[in-house]
């Protein structure tokens, strides 16, 4: 996610961190390229080309920008319900590692069943992280977890539940051990619940694009009527129609790329969601609620990128 203050005036028209020009870059040339060749032959050679009319192809325009902003809209739905999602998540570890302290023991803090379940929750973070990153490193995961459930988390088919399973079990134990009710037990429970909620919310986000026949009946809209506006302002905007239809394309294919980044609010796109950041919030609320010393510094964007 770009993190960064609002630009000035003449800032805004060289800033090229987390502006979508590179990726559509070599599209524009070829835009600004072809109107250029079609300006010059109908400067030059007159009657090879025939005149068209610009009117249908304005209605085009205007049609097709509906499209892109039916569209981009579904694409930041997609974005937003994502960030609530994590905001759930961070909200949910922050009541646990409070409501947790009924598990806390005296005897032996390293070992109580409370640590567990705060640690095997950091872990849980890290792995709906690495799930939905596959890019993203395992080692905190093998950190925090004991070391029968990190066996059992390697093998499993869907490695962060096997982490909620464990902590369930200690749930579970400390009901049967009499450290907690009932009562405290479905309080506890119930957040577990959430958490388990929120890695369902994240599969669904990654696992359902939006209709591929509605992506590909814009892109193939945008792309034919790019290629084709010079054709039709060639012969009444001269040398300007380079520019004019560079600019145009600019803004639908703009609009279209941007489109594509916000659909995958998980990928490792500048646009994309922080949530390697958000899962390092939650491991240093944890470990401070859990008294530790040891707690890494906040995360802060790189290149005013936060990932």
């Amino acid at each position: 996610m770009i993190v960064r203050p609002r630009p000035h005036l003449l800032e805004l028209f060289f800033i090229i961190k987390g502006s979508i020009v590179l990726r559509i870059m070599p599209l524009l040339i070829f835009v600004a390229t072809l109107s250029t060749v079609i300006v010059s032959i109908y400067t030059f050679k007159p009657g090879w080309l025939p005149k068209f009319d610009g009117g249908p192809f304005a209605l085009l325009g205007i049609t097709l920008s509906i499209f892109l902003a039916f569209r981009n809209n579904a694409c930041y739905e997609r974005w937003w319900e994502a960030r609530k999602i994590w905001g759930e998540f961070v909200l949910t570890a922050r009541s646990l590692a409070r409501l947790s302290k009924v598990l806390e023991s005296d005897k032996d803090v390293t070992q109580s069943p409370r640590r567990i379940l705060l640690e095997c929750n950091i872990a849980y973070a890290q792995a709906l992280l690495v799930q939905l990153r596959p890019s993203n490193p395992q080692h905190k995961i093998h950190a925090y977890l004991p070391e029968a459930v990190f066996h059992e988390y390697s093998s499993s088919k869907n490695p962060a539940e096997a982490i909620l399973r464990a902590m369930e079990c200690v749930l579970i134990q400390a009901l049967h051990s009499d450290r907690i009710d009932s009562i405290q037990f479905n309080m506890l429970d119930e957040l577990l619940q959430k958490l388990a909620q929120v890695q369902a919310s994240c599969e669904r986000i990654q696992n359902t694009p939006i209709p591929f026949g509605y992506t590909l009946l814009l892109h193939r809209t945008a792309y034919t009527f790019c290629f084709l506006l010079p054709f039709c302002f060639a012969n009444t905007l001269g040398w300007a129609t380079p520019f004019v239809t560079a600019l145009a394309a600019y803004t639908f294919f703009g609009l279209d790329a941007l489109g594509n980044e916000l659909e995958e609010p998980f990928a490792m796109g500048a646009n994309a969601l922080p949530i390697s950041a958000l899962a390092d919030v939650i491991e240093i609320e944890t470990k401070e609620a859990l008294g530790d010393t040891d707690i890494p510094p906040l995360p802060v964007p790189k290149d005013f990128v936060l990932m």
